[in-house]
């Protein structure tokens, strides 16, 4: 059973997801707009939320960036209109998949289940305030990074910075410009400041195979990329 929060203002469509996904066992709650969303998502974090692209107010967009800087939920994001733009820009802001309307909602109970196993491997939801990196945990508060068996991986401070870009922003290119300007140098730091250099260091110690990374990616003539799970 998962807890999921249904955002859409067209209240017939909001019944209907709700209702569907009650039957398969979630507990779902409804919000009929982005500040419904707020005030659901602060008393308690979901572990998924099926967003509605075109909300009044503030859109589906801006709200599933919100969701991805501050939660660990997963993002099914829907459209009236499906557009490779709508599909692009949903996926490019952090939601996990997309579905157009109308859709049968045995499609999107499936694609739910998929998002929440993909994202919770091991059944249990992170505590508020983590995020998923591959196999390791990141605690945004105390900037902790951990494996397997609650092991700590020992970072500096601009590597954890790095790896919180990335955990934010799965399936998105960083330009080494932006990741510069995201993660920028520090005074204390010895060594080489290039992020070529830093990111290569951040491999050594997070990677598997440095030389196969699987966490950050590098895209020829583009940047580096952490490949959405």
């Amino acid at each position: 059973m998962a807890d999921i929060i249904v955002v859409d203002d067209e209240a017939d469509v909001a019944f209907m997801i709700a209702d569907f996904l009650n039957g398969k066992g979630h507990a779902v709650r409804m919000a009929a707009d982005g500040s419904a969303l707020r005030r659901e998502m602060d008393t308690a974090a979901a572990d998924l939320v099926v967003l509605d692209l075109n909300l009044p107010g503030e859109d589906g967009l801006s709200l599933a960036r919100w969701l991805r800087e501050h939660f660990d939920a997963g993002i099914m994001m829907l459209t009236g209109v499906d557009t490779p733009f709508d599909r692009v820009a949903g996926l490019e802001v952090g939601a996990d998949d997309y579905l157009a309307k109308p859709f049968a909602p045995e499609e999107l109970e499936a694609r739910s289940v998929a998002i929440l196993r993909r994202r919770r491997p091991n059944g249990k939801p992170l505590p508020a305030g983590h995020r998923r990196f591959g196999p390791y945990v990141l605690d945004e508060a105390t900037g902790r990074l951990t494996g397997e068996g609650d092991r700590v991986i020992q970072l500096s401070a601009m590597e954890l910075e790095l790896v919180l870009v990335f955990a934010r922003n799965p399936g998105r290119v960083f330009a080494r410009e932006e990741l510069l300007d995201l993660a920028p140098p520090r005074l204390d730091d010895p060594f080489d400041r290039s992020i070529d250099s830093r990111i290569t260091r951040l491999r050594r110690r997070i990677e598997r195979d440095p030389a196969k990374p699987e966490l950050i990616k590098t895209v020829r003539g583009a940047g580096y990329l952490y490949p959405r799970s």
